[in-house]
């Protein structure tokens, strides 16, 4: 399971930041001893949740440690931990090798996290505790994501909705391109109807976790795709370096007939066709933009099940004007951006759009083209 290009910290019982993901990837598994909420807001890459207080005890520790002091809580917790850890060494850590090396982190790289990883390493297991903890990461993280984003050459995909911009990063990056999907990360289409069914968005940390995570794997000597964003993409902000970056790169247009953009639409909506009522719900909020008689027009087509119809309405009256206004006004470069025409929105034919893009931006050359 080792790996013989160790990060700093192995063997031993500290490892330091600041680490790169290729280092933290080195480490046989990263344990988080913090409670599930914890985790569950954000975590390392790659981390598993091995919490040696659950959710309810660490609530019911700090209320002790605030009302009786560190003592108290100490004698309170330490059963607890002490069982926990237990637990977790005699079934989740039962078929480990002997030359398993674990990085064991906490909040802060204290007590949690240093009790696990004393009674592993007393096992003959070499863990190390990550110094500082979570807290060091999370600012290591921000510090990067003000300077990573200078280090690379985006390609900007610029398109009005429906014109397959996030079809054609799924298929460069099958082609073996650089990618950077900000709404996949984001688990949201960047849109008011964009949330996606049964998957709800990370937080804004674990946003950014992922954003770091991709940029630190990607070469900066090879072109970078990404999709024209806001700077919001559902709940979640995009950080400003890189937001800045993208809005000063070049870009390309994807161009498509409203009939098709419609047929793409209804493919990657196709939920709200499932559940008009969340559709309904949707729309009635666009009433302070639109008027209550344009809505209630909307609504009418909806409930007569007229997709196609209301499709192209919202297209002409919603999406298509407020995506042109957003274009000029952050990315002026797409207007001379070269334009690469969409005729087909089937999966093979975005794969051969982006096989020609892909090879186009390797060799330098013009990236206009079709699909």
């Amino acid at each position: 399971m080792s790996d013989p290009k160790a990060p700093r910290g192995r063997p031993g019982e500290r490892a330091s930041l600041p680490m790169t993901a290729a280092e933290l990837a080195g480490w046989d598994e990263i344990l988080d001893a913090r409670s599930p909420a914890e985790f569950a807001e954000d975590h390392l890459p790659g981390a598993v949740s091995c919490p040696v207080l659950d959710d309810e005890e660490r609530a019911v520790v700090g209320t002790v440690y605030k009302e009786r002091g560190a003592f108290e809580a100490k004698r309170i917790g330490a059963p607890l931990v002490a069982a926990n850890i237990s637990r977790l060494v005699s079934t989740r850590f039962a078929d480990r090798p002997r030359r398993w090396r674990p990085l064991v982190y906490c909040w802060r790289g204290g007590t949690r996290s240093g009790s696990l990883a004393h009674v592993l390493r007393q096992v003959g297991w070499e863990a190390a505790q990550l110094e500082g903890g979570y807290k060091a990461f999370r600012r290591q993280v921000v510090a990067d994501l003000d300077t990573m984003p200078a280090a690379f050459a985006f390609t900007v995909v610029c398109g009005a909705t429906g014109s397959g911009k996030s079809r054609l990063l799924e298929a460069l990056a099958r082609e073996g391109a650089q990618v950077l999907d900000l709404e996949a990360l984001a688990a949201h289409r960047g849109s008011l109807l964009g949330e996606l069914p049964g998957a709800p968005q990370p937080s804004q940390k674990a946003f950014e976790r992922r954003i770091w995570s991709v940029l630190s794997g990607l070469d900066a000597s090879r072109p970078v795709f990404v999709e024209s964003e806001s700077r919001k993409v559902g709940d979640l902000r995009v950080p400003e370096a890189l937001i800045l970056r993208m809005r000063a790169s070049e870009c390309l247009r994807l161009e498509a007939p409203q009939a098709l953009r419609a047929r793409l639409l209804r493919e990657d909506y196709s939920h709200f066709e499932a559940d008009p009522d969340r559709l309904a719900q949707k729309l009635s909020c666009l009433a302070p933009l639109h008027g209550r008689e344009r809505i209630a027009g909307w609504l009418a087509l909806l409930g007569r099940g007229d997709w196609d119809a209301l499709v192209a309405e919202l297209l002409e009256a919603h999406y298509d004007p407020a995506y042109q206004r957003s274009l000029s006004r952050n990315y002026p470069a797409a207007a001379q951006g070269p334009p690469v025409a969409v005729q087909d929105v089937s999966e093979a034919a975005f794969r051969a759009l982006a096989a020609r893009l892909a090879q186009a931006a390797v060799r330098g050359g013009p990236l206009s083209g079709s699909s």
